[in-house]
């Protein structure tokens, strides 16, 4: 199935582990990175990948053994809670491999997360994820993140009193850099306010 902007951004956010699968794919890879970290970090938890919960397959090894996303998907851990099975950079051509493993998937299996750059609407890849109704595929545009985005990721690091001169400032500088620095700006803001209840001004930022 295919998501929204606007729903992938609540997703991102709160993904559903009952869900096979989910395609992120774009042509700013930093953002699609940005996305994927996300939504494994909220599938796992911080401790997912230390606990042999997150099983990372570049496109390359899937191509040599494409049992290996299957073995991934349905491996017993040492530690409990969700997992994830993550193919990086994929594209059209293994869309052949990654379609045994959504329709093999079953309840308790590692979610199945894929990531891509640009896929047009004929791509074979997309298709798969966009026709199959446990899997969603979300396209991540060049647009710069929306108020309720910039808001979300402040919250995180615990900051929610804000003065609207200071989101102005932040929405502005959004559109002046990329998506990673930006991150890292949003970052240092958490962590200069860190204990402190007065609002963010637009001098903080």
């Amino acid at each position: 199935m295919k998501l929204s902007p606007r729903e992938a951004a609540g997703y991102f956010a709160k993904p559903d582990p009952k869900r096979a699968g989910l395609l992120i794919y774009g042509g700013d890879a930093m953002r699609v990175a940005l996305k994927r970290q996300q939504v494994i970090a909220a599938l796992i938890g911080k401790t997912g990948e230390e606990e042999m919960r997150l099983t990372r397959i570049p496109a390359s090894d899937l191509r040599s053994d494409p049992a290996c996303l299957i073995d991934a998907m349905t491996a017993q851990g040492f530690f409990p809670g969700p997992r994830v099975a993550f193919v990086e950079d994929a594209a059209d051509g293994l869309t052949k491999f990654i379609k045994p493993a959504l329709e093999a998937w079953r309840e308790g299996d590692a979610q199945i997360i894929v990531t891509a750059k640009q896929l047009n609407a004929r791509s074979s890849l997309r298709k798969l994820f966009e026709g199959h109704n446990n899997s969603f595929a979300v396209g991540i545009y060049d647009d710069p993140p929306s108020k309720a985005e910039i808001e979300s990721d402040l919250a995180k690091g615990g900051l929610t009193n804000i003065q609207p001169d200071a989101m102005d400032a932040l929405i502005a500088l959004s559109r002046d850099i990329g998506p990673g620095d930006f991150r890292q700006v949003v970052e240092k803001i958490s962590l200069y306010k860190l204990n402190d209840t007065t609002p963010l001004t637009p001098e903080d930022v």
